[in-house]
């Protein structure tokens, strides 16, 4: 059996569908699972209900909504995102982590985008209560802000969550994009206090980057993070929620997903799970 509290997000195994990387997850006793919308789109919701229920799997997230900050798309973009938190309640998905979107097409205004992003979040934060929803704000590592998402920090994640309820927007915390903040331990402090550790996600930031930037994701150990640090942090919060795994790489991507999970709770009972 894995660790109680691994989680594979669904896209360290892209090349499985849901209904796979279920029966992926029973076969290596990790009990919960981050769905992502491209992958349920290809099940009936009823169906992956129905057999995530039978594998008595969690669904600790649903990946993604958001991508907010096109004032002229605002409408369409919202509509995706209302239908987003009705396929979480569908599966069960009590999370909805979102990424807030990057510089609309031939744009330089980063405050203008910002703007949009917070407006869209107060537009579709009603929705999401009203469904009993969580809605998770995910800040990207600032390399993104450009194309997919204007918020960089935890702090500002913070600061967008805070005009809503803790049980209403909370802040996803995902070591790949904010291991570099100086700030990051007394961030996480301040999101625990706040109540609004949504979620913990974990993988590795690799050395040379590649020219894909966002494949730049690696099994933990195999770059520069500390996880010790991290997840100290977090578990001195008081989270006790599940860990997502979610490695976006070509070669992992490649590999025998099997294999892939494998190394991947091996890893996390070695190098994530003590300091929980």
């Amino acid at each position: 059996m894995a660790h109680p509290r691994l989680s594979l997000n669904q896209w360290t195994t892209r090349r499985w569908s849901l209904p796979e990387a279920i029966d992926g997850c029973a076969r290596h006793g990790i009990g919960g699972i981050g769905v992502w919308r491209e992958k349920l789109a290809e099940v009936p919701a009823a169906e992956a209900r129905s057999r995530l229920e039978d594998a008595g799997l969690t669904v600790t997230s649903l990946c993604r909504g958001g991508f907010l900050t096109d004032t002229t798309t605002h409408t369409t973009a919202l509509d995706d995102n209302r239908r987003a938190v009705d396929e979480a309640v569908a599966i069960g998905a009590d999370l909805l982590v979102l990424v807030m979107g990057g510089l609309p097409n031939d744009s330089t205004d980063l405050a203008a985008a910002r703007t949009a992003a917070r407006n869209g979040l107060d537009a579709l934060a009603p929705y999401a209560i009203d469904a009993g929803v969580r809605l998770a704000l995910e800040p990207l590592h600032p390399m993104y802000a450009a194309d997919r998402c204007v918020l960089s920090t935890l702090r500002q994640a913070v600061e967008w969550a805070e005009p809503f309820a803790p049980d209403a927007v909370g802040v996803c915390v995902d070591t790949f994009h904010i291991w570099w903040d100086p700030d990051v331990g007394q961030a996480i402090a301040e999101i625990g206090s706040a109540d609004r550790l949504a979620t913990y996600q974990v993988c590795d930031f690799l050395v040379p980057l590649p020219a894909d930037v966002l494949l730049g994701r690696g099994y933990v150990g195999d770059g520069v993070i500390d996880f010790e640090s991290l997840t100290r942090s977090v578990a001195a919060t008081g989270y006790d929620g599940f860990v997502e795994v979610e490695i976006f790489n070509a070669e992992v991507w490649a590999d025998d997903p099997d294999t892939v999970l494998t190394t991947v709770s091996e890893r996390f009972d070695r190098l994530v799970a003590p300091y929980l």
